[in-house]
Formats: C-alpha cells, structure tokens, sequence
C-alpha cells in the first residue's frame, strides 16, 4: 500500500516492546488513526521527541493492517514547552486531547472540524492569554456540538420554547422551561447559561467580564453534560486546578452529575 501524509495532533502514545511507542494522532483527513513508531525510545531516535503529546506534527505513514508505521515527522507546532510548566493548563491539555480522542468516533473516520478546534484549542492554551478553564470550556461545548450533543441554551430542550429559561437538566439534553422542567433540575445563577452561550460563540470580550462565581458554575454544568452523553467520566477533568474552588462550584457539579445517574 502506498504511504500517504497528514497534519495530526498527538493524542497520546504507549510503550510497545524495547524500542518503539504506538501514537494516537488526531490527523486531519483520515480522523483517529493509531501508528507504530519503531525505535523512539531508543536516544539516537531521528524523531522521538516529535512525537510527544500536545505536538502538532506533519506525518508520513506506511499503512497497516491494524497499526500503520510513521516513516516520517516534521514539527509544525510544538505546544508542549509553553504547556507541561503550568499544572492547571497541562491538565487542561490533557481534557482536550482525552475529549478529542473519545468524540472522534472510529479510528480513520475522517473529523476535519475536531482536528481543527483540538488544534485551536491546544495553541489558545499555550498562548496563556485566557484562562485556561474557559478555552476548556468553549472547546467542550464546540466539540459536542460536532458529535450532535451541544446542549440547548436558548430554548427548551424538550419542547423547543424559546428562552431564556432558568432551569437546567443533563439528561433532558440542556435549559428547560418552567413546564418542562424535570424534578431535580439544577438552578444555575443569572448569567450562567448567557455565558455557556457566550462560550460557544466565541464573544470572548463578554466572557472576560463575568464573574468567576458565574465561570465555576457553568464550568459543571459544561462537565455534566459531556460525561452524562460519553456514559463515563473523563479521567482528566477532576484533576484540572480551577481558581480559588468554593463550595457553590461543588455543589452544583455533584447536583448536575447526580442527573446522569
């Protein structure tokens, strides 16, 4: 088969024998696709250090039957330095890469929209020039939008009235009027679903000024959402370090995730 070149995230990689790794790349035209790379982990590796995770990378692959071979790499962008100093935005990164990897769908299911905003994401987290957990927080919201499941903010998720409306239920798909409303809906405060909406538009000005109280509440709500469609917790999202945490985060955090069960 003939070898044919991408543009990929890394995703992730795992030891394989003595020498070589499997990479999990997020490619831009052939979706998730999981290759060999023989002898990286050996120190005169020609391209070891270009395949660690938050790079973006042009590849070349040999195709396999179950796992290709990457015969080549150049380092486009290298996120990782401006990334691993920083334990809240590492682990942000690594939300990102583990949401991308899940919403990805089948291995070589082509996902140009999500390699795109993975890509967008990881570099506005390297930037440093926005807290890191609202980028999370657009990028979550954008990536379920791709995958069918963005919640409803301005009308009812279950009988399509337009809002605004104050309640909130995961498994109801979103914000729910006053009739629709399930028992044990959550109540977020003013302005947490005019954020969430703010969020997935990307009016970063509005977003900038609302107040962290607000931005920790619609951070679970955003967090709920995801875990109660993708049917597990993401391993990545309870170790994130958030700015000054309060009870009221928790609070409605564990009041949204309890819908799921």
């Amino acid at each position: 088969m003939r070898l044919y070149r991408d543009e990929a995230v890394v995703v992730r990689q795992h030891k394989l024998g003595e020498a070589d790794r499997i990479v999990t790349l997020l490619t831009r035209e052939h979706g998730l696709v999981r290759a060999v790379a023989k002898g990286v982990r050996r120190t005169k590796s020609r391209f070891g250090a270009r395949l660690e995770p938050f790079a973006y990378v042009d590849v070349q692959l040999h195709p396999g039957r179950n796992l290709d071979t990457i015969t080549q790499v150049h380092t486009m962008e290298a996120f990782a330095a401006d990334i691993v100093d920083d334990y809240g935005r590492y682990t942000t990164a690594c939300a990102v890469l583990e949401t991308a990897e899940r919403l990805a769908g089948e291995e070589r299911a082509p996902a140009p929209k999500l390699h795109a905003l993975t890509a967008s994401a990881l570099r506005a987290i390297a930037a440093k020039q926005r807290p890191h957990e609202l980028i999370l927080d657009a990028y979550l919201l954008r990536a379920m939008g791709f995958a069918g499941w963005a919640p409803a903010l301005d009308e009812c998720a279950r009988c399509a009235t337009p809002g605004p409306h104050r309640a909130f239920h995961v498994a109801a798909g979103g914000a729910v009027c006053v009739h629709c409303r399930p028992p044990g809906s959550a109540t977020p405060a003013p302005g947490v679903l005019d954020l969430l909406i703010a969020l997935l538009k990307g009016e970063w000005k509005y977003v900038e000024q609302v107040p962290e109280q607000v931005r920790r509440q619609a951070s679970g709500l955003v967090a709920a959402h995801l875990q109660w469609h993708l049917e597990r917790q993401l391993r990545t999202l309870p170790l994130i370090e958030r700015s000054h945490p309060t009870d009221g985060q928790t609070v409605l955090a564990s009041s949204t995730a309890g819908q799921a069960g």
